[in-house]
């Protein structure tokens, strides 16, 4: 009867359809109001960052009216069927009553209920008039309650009418303060810090971890609203809060009181995944896992890229169940999306963002506003003075906040390199401290996919340190972030000259691995690639033993990405005859065949079918030998000509004409008896 209060992300100040309830019974739709009602009045105890005192009002109201429910169902008469109107309204007011209360209490929320207080306020002097309004044609007459109780009900319908429900004056002095700190921002002003703590301080921000989730709520809200062309004007305000927000989080808190949570919620985000099967993260079209999942009219979900391409080939049905589709509206499933990123970053798989996002790539070049590009600018230049002259809690602390910001645009990490941060965050790779350590190399990951960052690190000798602290430092997940900066200051021919050039890397990702997690594995599988563009890099690849390490991958492990990243270094090293020699010796065509006839991973396949190639290649009529005898493989490769990539698909043509060859050959008997078979590995 009641539809559930939890709407999976909501947008806020937005209702879901309220459906009528004209045709249930007057008993049901009591009983259904007196839960309603008292849901709405225990948020009684609760606190409003702002519109508090309509919220309190319009719960006072629905209070006197749940005692007076309460007393009609005690009662035990018969209700008569002329109550299901009015009740039906009622019902239907306290349901947006409800969402509304539930938006003004949303965690993350408050400093963007705080710039809606208008309208926010607007929605509560609605549902008060339209309590009035079910009131007004319920029949208290043929109601069995006391006179006490019914003089109060009609007491309720005349405040209804006439309560204003305006914005409280303490609301607009505080939102005058964020309008006129966003106004300086743009004038390159310092906003004062005793206006910040009090408008922090009034929503009930007191803490790191608080004023970060309206960070991230906010982050949202502009992700969702990137795909809305036409409303720039709201994204521009989004966009100022924001820089609004994390400039009082950087500046304002000493601490982030929140590691220990941060390690928690991992904790529970992995918990939250058991019992998930990966494979529903797959898109039904692609069969890849989604990075843009959407959910169109069917119900079913996919890739955006993929749908999209399905509905622009001129199809209008459902891909999975054939059912035509009214509308091709696409609906983002965040929910899922969500879920999806818990589950790559747990397993190391990077989430990679999709060509719908794409578009929108060059808004992160630039700021989305004048106000959160000043504001960013100023963040800058204060972590870079306290990573300098800070004392070792705010370096701590800056170097944080310096991960954070990196991680989510390239205008924060232009900004952050522009202050000169790069040389204090290579300083602090050398802490004693464990987790600063750590949040210096997360923060110099980031900042590696920035090109200036690239120079700036090679130039301050950072290549030195940075493997120094992946042989020898006492934090791995510092040592795995490393690894992951090592791939991106490779993507530089002379980088990886250079890095390839210090006899201790190669040795250093090879002894990292060994204890990596699966994040860390597939950061240092991409370095080891990144490093063999170089070709000296290939002879001190395979001398430090990386052949046997991949193929006990192939074998052994179940994260779909390292064996995906082992399979392209193989194929790699295979281009070269010492190369086959080794990946031969050590035993992978059996695991090479297993995979390309196993795996739901396309890039997997392609690179199967790439490392068989290169080895029948440079194995020549031996290794050929072996393949022909697997009853299965020809069909993978058949496969692969109609649903691969079209590289996969070229490259698996090439090695069936090879197979073919073979097979024509032999039976003419225009090639030699191969040598013995114990000297490879036994194919079936």
């Amino acid at each position: 009867m009641i539809q559930s209060s939890t709407v999976s992300y909501r947008r806020i100040l937005n209702f879901p359809a309220i459906h009528s309830c004209e045709e249930i019974s007057p008993n049901t739709l009591l009983s259904s109001l007196i839960s309603l009602a008292s849901e709405i009045c225990s948020f009684r105890s609760r606190f409003f960052a702002s519109n508090g005192r309509n919220a309190r009002e319009i719960i006072r109201q629905i209070g006197i009216l749940l005692v007076f429910l309460e007393e009609v169902r005690e009662s035990e008469s018969d209700l008569p069927d002329t109550l299901v109107l009015g009740f039906s309204e009622l019902h239907s007011v306290f349901q947006r009553v409800r969402f509304l209360l539930e938006d003004c209490l949303r965690e993350g929320a408050r400093v963007l209920m705080l710039l809606n207080s208008e309208r926010a306020a607007n929605y509560f002097r609605v549902f008060a008039r339209a309590i009035a309004t079910a009131l007004d044609v319920l029949p208290l007459s043929l109601i069995d309650a006391s006179v006490d109780l019914k003089d109060h009900v009609e007491l309720v319908m005349r405040q209804a009418r006439k309560s204003r429900f305006d914005v409280a004056p303490e609301d607009k002095r505080v939102l005058g303060i964020v309008l006129s700190v966003l106004n300086g921002f743009k004038n390159g002003v310092v906003p004062d810090r005793d206006d910040l703590r009090l408008v922090l301080d009034y929503l009930g921000i007191r803490r790191w971890s608080k004023c970060n989730k309206e960070v991230k709520f906010l982050g949202s809200e502009i992700e969702l609203e990137n795909s809305n062309e036409e409303r720039k004007e709201l994204l521009t305000m989004l966009s100022s809060l924001k820089g609004f927000v994390c400039y009082c989080r950087c500046v304002l808190f000493d601490a982030v009181e929140g590691e220990a949570s941060r390690q928690l919620s991992s904790k529970c985000s992995s918990e939250v995944l058991i019992g998930l099967n990966p494979d529903d993260f797959r898109c039904p079209i692609s069969l890849e896992i989604m990075v843009d999942p959407v959910t169109i009219a069917s119900g079913h979900t996919y890739d955006r890229s993929s749908i999209s391409k399905w509905f622009w080939s001129g199809n209008s049905i459902c891909p999975k169940t054939g059912e035509k589709l009214n509308n091709l509206e696409m609906v983002p499933n965040l929910a899922l999306r969500r879920l999806i990123q818990q589950y790559c970053f747990k397993n190391g798989i990077p989430f990679v963002e999709s060509g719908h996002r794409n578009r929108h790539a060059k808004r992160e070049v630039f700021a989305q506003s004048l106000a959160a590009e000043k504001a960013m600018k100023m963040v800058a230049n204060f972590l870079a003075d306290k990573l300098i002259s800070g004392s070792g809690q705010e370096k701590n602390k800056a170097a944080c906040e310096a991960r954070l910001l990196s991680k989510t645009s390239v205008f924060n990490r232009s900004c952050l390199v522009e202050a000169g941060i790069i040389l204090p965050l290579l300083k602090l790779l050398l802490s004693t401290d464990t987790l600063t350590q750590e949040n210096a190399a997360a923060a110099l990951l980031n900042l590696s996919k920035h090109s200036e960052s690239k120079a700036q690190i090679v130039k301050n000798g950072g290549l030195e340190v940075l493997v120094d602290v992946l042989k020898k430092g006492p934090n791995l997940e510092a040592r795995q972030h490393i690894a992951g900066v090592l791939f991106y200051l490779s993507s530089i021919e002379e980088n990886r000259m250079l890095i390839g050039e210090n006899p201790e890397t190669i040795p250093a990702l090879l002894e990292l691995i060994k204890d990596a997690t699966d994040r860390g594995k597939k950061n240092v599988l991409v370095a080891i690639f990144g490093l063999l563009a170089h070709p000296e890099n290939h002879r001190k690849v395979l001398a430090a033993g990386v052949v046997p390490l991949l193929v006990n991958f192939l074998k052994s492990c179940e994260t779909e990405e390292v064996v995906t990243d082992s399979l392209a270094i193989l194929a790699t090293l295979a281009g070269k005859s010492d190369g086959t020699d080794a990946i031969l010796r050590h035993g992978a065509l059996d695991s090479v065949v297993e995979i390309l006839n196993s795996s739901s991973s396309k890039a997997g396949k392609e690179y199967c079918v790439s490392l068989l190639l290169a080895l029948c290649k440079n194995g020549e009529k031996d290794v050929i030998a072996l393949l022909v005898k697997s009853p299965s493989l020809m069909g993978s490769l058949y496969s692969l000509l109609s649903e691969g990539t079209s590289r996969a698909s070229q490259k698996a043509s090439a090695l069936i004409r090879v197979l073919h060859e073979f097979c024509e050959k032999r039976s003419s008997g225009l090639i030699a008896p191969v040598l013995p078979q114990e000297r490879f590995v036994r194919i079936w």
